[in-house]
Parts: C-alpha cells; structure tokens; sequence
C-alpha cells in the first residue's frame, strides 16, 4: 500500500497542475470534444461557454458562504472549546486520521456542504494536537468522507426524484427514499464505506522512519492588534459602544430562530440555503457581539478565493456538455453495451467520467438523467438503480474532482499536489465497493 501511495503522490507532484490551470484545461478539452465529436461549431461552443459561465453564480455564492461563514462557526469559543473536547481524546496518529475521516463521512452524509467544512477543520485541530500526524493524509483522509453524501440525507439525485413535480416525474414517477438511499442494499454499502475507509486511509499514514510532513505552526497566525482597536473604530465612542453590544447579536439572533422555528414547522426543508442561513446566525449569537463576528470573518473570507474563481470556469464547461451532446454521447457509448441487470453498472461507469465535466450533481442529473430514464425504460430495467447508479458515479468521481476539493485546499493551505495522490487511492476503493453494490443489486 505504502508504494502504491508513493507512486500516485510522486505522479501528482509531478504533473497534476494548480486547480485553477486545470479548469482551464478542461474548458479547452470540453470545447475541441464538442466540435470535433459532435460536430458543434466553433463560434457556437465558445458562445455557450460564455452563455454558461455565470449560470452557477448562486451556487458559487452559496459554497463561499458556508465555507467562510462556517469557519466563523466552528471557531466560535464555545465550538472551538467542543471540539477541543473531541480532539482531546485522540493521541497516535492514526487515530486521529480515522476520527477526521469518521467525521467528514458523517457529517457529509447528514448533509454536503456541513461535511466539507467540519471535516476539514477537526482535520486541523488535530494535526495541531497529535504529534506525527502526516498533514496532507489527515486533510485528504477528512475531504474523503465527502463520497458518503451520495448515500445519504443530501444525496441531491435520490432527494429530487422523490419530491413530487420534479422535472423528470412524467418519465419516470415518483420513486421513495425507501428504493434508493434507504434500500437494503445502499444503507450495507454506505455501512461498509463508514468503517472500511477510514481504516484504509489510517493505513495509509508514513510508517516509521518516513518523511512525515506536520502542520506549519504558525498556519493561521495573525498579527494580534491592540485591545482598544477596531475594525469598527474606536472603543471610546457611541458607535464602537453599539458594534461591542451583545444585545444586538442576541436581538437579531431571536429573530432568526423564530424564523427558523417556524420554517420547520410549516414543512420547510432543510436546503443549503437553509444550512447556511442558520450557521450565518449561529455564528453571530455565540460570537457574541458584532464586531467580534466580523472580525472573525474576515479571516473567514481568505479562504474562498479559490472557488469564486474557479466555478465560473465549470459552469461553463457545464453548459458545453449540455448545448452538445457530449454527455448523451459519453452515456450511449456505455449503455449501448448493457442489459437490464447491468444498465446500473454502465450508468455508474459514464456517471463517473462526465462528473469530470459536469460536478454539481444537480446540474449532472438535468443532462445525463433524461437518457439514463429513456435507456431504462426501453430495456425495462429498475430507474430507482439506475438513477442511484449516477449519483454513485458522481460521488465516487468527486474524490479526486478539484471542483469539490477547492474547499478542503482554502481550509488547510495546501495544493492540490500534495492531497491528490492519497485521493486516488481513496478513490480506487470507494470505486470497488460502488461497484460491488451495483453489480449485485440488480440480483436481490
């Protein structure tokens, strides 16, 4: 295990370019696909690139706001002291490497984008707190618990299909959570996934006498200002009074849990709007008053530049799929070889290569989805496997999407280099158990 690490980690040091470079890369690869594959004009591609650029820009402002507005969270004293408490109890490194992975899965299968962000930051903490810890393996091992979201509460496909009025319901109907997520079969696998992986990925860990790269200690480090000075001005004044008043935070923090009370009792959903709308509040209550808050979150701030840049890039790429064919393209050179019983397999198969192109799982599913449901039908084969076989492709392919990994690079500092060869070993096994699962499904 220790050279097949070694091997994908010296390859991705050598040739795995910055996140930002290889979006690039992708737009140009995605372009000259649609025009010498589908035969799309070259004036039309570049036209639907650009057409496409800003159509993720209210997803891009969502994940900048969970990750900035979720570090303001989790480093508030009283969750900062919780996880404290936590880590406290962790003292050899592959503990610690299991309890970062156990955290990002769980949190991820709860829900996305608290598991992106939770599992990247006990990460830290406990690099700073356990001697030895390989720094790059514990980040990759926390960002690997991301898969779990395709088995879980926030698994955006499954969700979709078994809320009434969804785009494809005329095709296909509406199928419960009860045949997809919540299936025998996936509940086993999302089970295996939870205690196999983050024993593979403490295994992983540089045994003794190997290089051992630690967390920088002064990562983070900020010059510390004088008590009496403000972002918000001077401490002696009325307005410095009102910006250092904790009736305030409290004030507009009574309102947000009223609407968040009512929100839920009137049958609202908890979306990534929502998520982030109560972390935004948490955040100013247990902070305490609003300079403290803002403060905080400048901090919060530096960690987002990656992914305003980047997205744009994506949901252009997106928009080239779509306009093209490209993704019916990729999904028919699969299905054309499939059955009834290994349509889920296939499925998982193309899923895993167009995520490459097509990340977000909700924009995935609107351009793989309606060939997926027609390929079904016409085989008559299951469409709760088959739609459950491309959200397995999705999460399965995340592992090493950069898309995905941005956050996980903006928390910890690092490159995308030095976590990538461990995500590739992650990915290799998650993509074996995926594929056991789909493979025997269609059987029981």
């Amino acid at each position: 295990m220790t050279k097949i690490t070694a091997f994908f980690t010296e390859l991705m040091r050598r040739y795995l370019p910055d996140p930002f470079v290889f979006a690039i890369l992708l737009t140009v690869l995605t372009m000259m696909l649609a025009i010498l594959v589908e035969g799309r004009a070259p004036a039309q591609t570049v036209s639907d690139w650009g057409k496409g650029f800003w159509s993720l820009l209210a997803f891009t402002t969502q994940m900048a706001v969970i990750l900035a507005m979720g570090y303001v969270l989790a480093t508030a004293p009283l969750v900062d002291r919780f996880l404290d408490r936590i880590t406290d109890l962790i003292h050899t490194p592959r503990g610690a490497i299991i309890t970062a992975t156990l955290v990002g899965a769980i949190g991820s299968y709860l829900n996305w984008g608290f598991g992106l962000v939770i599992g990247g930051i006990v990460a830290k903490k406990l690099a700073r707190k356990v001697k030895g810890v390989h720094y790059p393996l514990i980040i990759a091992s926390a960002f690997s618990g991301f898969t779990m979201y395709g088995l879980g509460f926030s698994a955006t496909i499954p969700v979709l299909i078994s809320t009434k009025g969804h785009a494809f319901e005329s095709k296909m109907g509406i199928i419960p959570l009860t045949e997809t997520i919540f299936s025998p079969i996936m509940l086993i696998t999302s089970l295996v996934v939870l205690i196999t992986l983050p024993l593979l990925n403490a295994s992983l860990h540089p045994k003794a006498g190997e290089t051992v790269i630690e967390i920088d200690p002064n990562l983070d480090a900020e010059v510390v200002k004088p008590k009496t000075e403000s972002v918000l001005g001077d401490a002696n004044t009325f307005a410095s009074r009102l910006n250092n008043s904790r009736i305030i935070s409290y004030m507009i923090g009574a309102l947000a849990v009223v609407y968040t009370v009512r929100h839920f009792m009137t049958g609202g959903s908890l979306d990534l709007n929502m998520i982030n709308y109560i972390i935004v509040f948490l955040g100013i209550i247990l902070l305490g008053t609003p300079v403290a808050y803002v403060e905080k979150l400048n901090e919060g701030v530096k960690t987002i530049g990656g992914i305003i840049l980047q997205y744009p890039f994506y949901a252009g790429i997106m928009a080239v799929m779509a306009a093209s064919g490209l993704v019916e393209s990729i999904a028919g050179v699969f299905v054309n070889f499939a059955s009834p019983a290994s349509l889920p397999f296939w499925g998982l198969i193309s899923s895993f290569l167009i995520n490459f192109f097509a990340p977000s799982g909700g924009g995935h599913w609107v351009i793989q989805g309606p060939f997926m449901i027609d390929a079904a039908n016409a085989m008559q084969a299951s469409l709760s496997q088959t739609a459950m076989s491309v959200m397995l492709g999705n999460a399965w392919n995340d592992l090493v999407q950069p898309f995905w990994i941005l956050p996980a690079l903006a928390l910890s500092k690092l490159k995308l280099k030095d976590i990538m060869g461990y995500t590739v070993v992650m990915m290799i096994w998650v993509g074996i158990i995926y594929t056991v699962a789909v493979l025997v499904w269609p059987h029981l």
